[in-house]
């Protein structure tokens, strides 16, 4: 007799899933404004163009510049070309929501001869941003910014505050200078000194550095009052939740009503005790499973939502019978949330994951990122049967996972050019989901035991059971989960983005490197432990850096590698375990990064992106 899900079970979970499993995050940062206005100080042999340049778009020509957003916010301005140095001219910029619930805008800079982070903020941007802001959205030594490459210069900005006043909406980022002080700044802006004080708590005016926010006027000398973010109609978020709330309440009533019917039709013994897919499961035809089906075969409303597209459903006695009832002789692993094993299923080789029902949310997760998400560096998902136990098919990975051959004895020692084809094989894989799917996917739980490797040794990213989906263009998501070793700092805050990814990312490099667990066993005798990114950071602070490296390379590799590709691919898992977030690579940079590794270990160099595209690719954007 097959086993069947209780309903009573199903609508519990489907009432205590977090709606967030499958929802965008919405972004706390609130009152966005269409622009601001930078105060950008005239220096010598800076003009309208310059400045345009530096403030919009970098590659524009001098004849196709548009003046006239400048030119309405300068009335006094009679010469584009012809400016009085020590002047200020208010620029129009958007003001944006950035990561971390603060408003700001990025701008592009293409860096010049002689320029440092220095130059750039105080002469280039006339302090409109800081030396602190350019290193921390940039990851160039300040020592060696290579020429011609592009920055991300993040300039700060304000839509105003109704607690303090509601008559104005237009803000200015002001840099302060030496000449300037409360008094002076409150008559050329016409505010009174007192609201001033108030939009800036606790700033000296007279100190001569910092920005200060400053009512400014519209193109007609106007102040433009203060548009809250609730004015015009209910915000986004509230009217996601009312539709999140009332699918759920017409989830429940459908529940409800289809328990009633059914439990009528098996007291008058007209409900046959087998799958009503069965018979269309046989067929192999994804396109048959109907979600309609799904509820009716007893399955959460939540698994019967999502999409089954190339997945199909089996049967649990078609499973029972592949593995012997699931005998220990076919399972080939163990996982935090199931046992995994081997079967040959309709001619093909299958790994079989069987999951309790208490790792409903992980199924759930899985089963939705697969059925959406296909690319040949992602395992690949056959099918799911939800008979008793909850269970996910995939394609059989013939030789297991990275951890294995790296930390395991039992299986020969991989040749550096395989390591970093595995490398490069697993940086796609992610990118694909950080930059190619909408919306976007954040992992969560990168490791080497989750890298699996196939017959001509190329790799595949698995177990997505963590995984989260995130709005594309925003940050960041809530859930501090992970593996311990391979879990990014800020997890500590709940504050889960692509960069913890890519940070786990950064340790499995170190693996690929030293065939180190990603917690290192320091001593024998006291049982001390340390983090393999705290090794290799001790390697890189020695004044020979390649000897410490030698020392922490994988023995097994003997003399057979290049050490300028071994030492390249060490300053990328560098680059990807910093502990400020914003100053990790993309996932696209490092496919760069390790195609050009792969291609030529030469001449390999982060100073070699020239290409804006390229260098672009370290901010993630």
């Amino acid at each position: 007799m097959k086993l069947r899900i209780p309903i009573a079970t199903l609508l519990l979970l489907s009432l205590f899933l977090p709606s967030t499993q499958f929802f965008a995050v919405e972004s706390k940062c609130l009152g966005s404004c269409d622009s601001a206005l930078a105060s950008y100080y005239i220096w010598n042999g800076s003009n309208l163009s310059v400045i345009n340049q530096y403030l919009d778009s970098p590659s524009a020509p001098y004849d196709s510049i548009n003046f006239d957003p400048i030119l309405s916010y300068n009335r006094d301005i009679t010469n584009k070309d012809l400016i009085q140095m020590g002047s200020r001219v208010l620029v129009p910029f958007p003001c944006e929501c950035q990561p971390g619930d603060f408003r700001a805008h990025t701008f592009r800079y293409r860096v010049q001869q002689g320029d440092t982070y220095e130059t750039v903020a105080t002469r280039n941007y006339a302090n409109l941003t800081t030396v602190e802001s350019l290193q921390r959205t940039n990851t160039y030594p300040a020592e060696s910014i290579p020429l011609s490459a592009t920055l991300n210069v993040s300039v700060n900005c304000s839509c105003g505050d109704e607690s303090v006043s509601k008559e104005y909406g237009l803000f200015v980022t002001y840099p302060l200078r030496r000449e300037d002080s409360l008094n002076s700044i409150a008559r050329s802006s016409g505010v009174p000194a007192e609201t001033l004080r108030r939009y800036n708590p606790q700033v000296d005016f007279s100190s001569g550095n910092g920005i200060v926010y400053v009512p400014g006027r519209d193109p007609s000398g106007a102040f433009p009052p203060f548009i809250s973010s609730n004015q015009g109609g209910i915000g986004a978020g509230v009217i996601a939740g009312i539709c999140v709330g009332v699918l759920l309440a017409l989830l429940l009533v459908s529940l409800i009503v289809y328990y009633v019917y059914r439990k009528k039709k098996l007291k008058n013994g007209l409900v046959s005790s087998s799958l009503p897919l069965s018979s269309k499961a046989d067929q192999g035809s994804a396109s048959s499973l109907q979600s309609g089906d799904l509820v009716g075969a007893g399955v959460s409303p939540r698994i019967a939502a999502i999409s089954v597209d190339k997945s199909v459903e089996f049967t649990l006695e078609e499973l029972a019978k592949a593995t012997d009832n699931f005998n220990l002789s076919f399972k080939i692993g163990q996982g935090g949330f199931g046992a995994v094993y081997y079967a040959e299923l309709r001619g093909e080789k299958a790994a079989i994951k069987k999951m309790d029902m208490e790792a409903s949310k992980q199924f759930l997760a899985e089963l939705k990122v697969l059925t959406r998400v296909h690319h040949v560096n992602l395992v690949r998902l056959i099918g799911y049967c939800v008979e008793g136990s909850l269970f996910l098919i995939y394609e059989y990975v013939e030789n297991g996972n990275l951890g294995q051959h790296l930390h395991g004895t039992a299986r020969d020692s991989l040749p550096w050019s395989k390591r970093v084809q595995i490398a490069l094989d697993s940086a796609r894989g992610l990118e694909y989901i950080h930059e190619h799917t909408v919306p976007v996917y954040v992992h969560r739980d990168i490791k080497s035991a989750n890298i699996l490797i196939d017959e001509s040794f190329r790799a595949k990213v698995a177990d997505f059971g963590l995984t989260k989906l995130t709005e594309v263009g925003s940050s960041a998501t809530r859930g501090a989960m992970g593996t311990f070793g391979y879990m990014a700092p800020e997890i500590v805050y709940g504050e889960v983005s692509a960069k913890v990814d890519v940070y786990a990312f950064g340790v499995v490099l170190y693996e690929l490197i030293s065939a180190k667990s990603a917690v290192v066993k320091l001593n024998e005798s006291s049982g001390e432990f340390r983090g393999l990114v705290g090794v290799f950071e001790e390697a890189f602070k020695e004044i020979d850096k390649e000897e410490a490296l030698r020392k922490i390379i994988d023995p097994r590799l003997g003399d057979n590698y290049p050490f300028d590709s071994v030492y390249k691919m060490a300053e990328l898992g560098k680059a990807c375990t910093q502990e400020n977030p914003l100053l990790r690579p993309s996932m696209r940079y490092i496919v760069v990064a390790l195609s050009t590794l792969f291609s030529s270990t030469g001449n390999w160099d982060f100073g070699n992106f020239q290409n804006d595209d390229l260098v672009s690719l370290m901010s993630g954007r």
